[in-house]
């Protein structure tokens, strides 16, 4: 049995963990396989994800005062926490993609993403999104792309100067020939 001094280091942990996180999502589960819940961890943890299984009255308290106090409610049941202190689409995808895959065990009870609860359909709105990753990446390909056009044009003056060139050498160069 834990002491006194133990549970409130966990509820100081716990506080800390939902003050730094900008997305979470808060599941219940029941009947849950070892292995799905080692499937689901793991993916969660390719993203980054923390992912823990919390006590309701702990986790009432360690929303006190944070943007997850307004999520409070939901802690009934089986309940699990899944924190992102990073890009809050990835933790969508792989919570809304183990959803869809699992609705007799899993469930979905409430996300807090930037400090505004959503609901389940939101989340799955988030999850369509691209990543911050993939954004930056189109961003840089559409400057790229408009660097490579000014490049083709300005090399195309030289390029089709030396063709005509080319062609009035040769031209001349038959002109000389049926003349001898």
């Amino acid at each position: 049995m834990k002491t006194r001094e133990q549970k409130q280091q966990d509820l100081n942990a716990l506080t800390e963990q939902f003050q730094k996180a900008t997305a979470a999502m808060v599941v219940g589960f029941q009947k849950m396989t070892v292995a799905k819940d080692q499937e689901l961890r793991n993916q969660l943890r390719e993203t980054g994800v923390r992912y823990e299984v919390v006590k309701n009255t702990l986790a009432r308290k360690a929303a006190a005062g944070t943007p997850f106090e307004q999520a409070a409610e939901h802690f009934k049941g089986v309940t699990a926490i899944a924190l992102s202190e990073g890009d809050p689409v990835s933790l969508s995808k792989a919570i809304s993609k183990f959803t869809k895959a699992n609705p007799d065990t899993f469930s979905f009870k409430v996300g807090i993403v930037e400090g505004r609860v959503v609901a389940l359909q939101d989340v799955e709105a988030i999850a369509s999104l691209p990543s911050k990753e993939e954004l930056i990446s189109k961003i840089m390909f559409l400057i790229n792309c408009q660097a490579q056009r000014l490049v083709t044009v300005l090399s195309a003056v030289p390029r089709n100067l030396a063709i005509v060139v080319k062609q009035i050498g040769e031209q001349k160069g038959e002109g000389s020939g049926a003349e001898a």
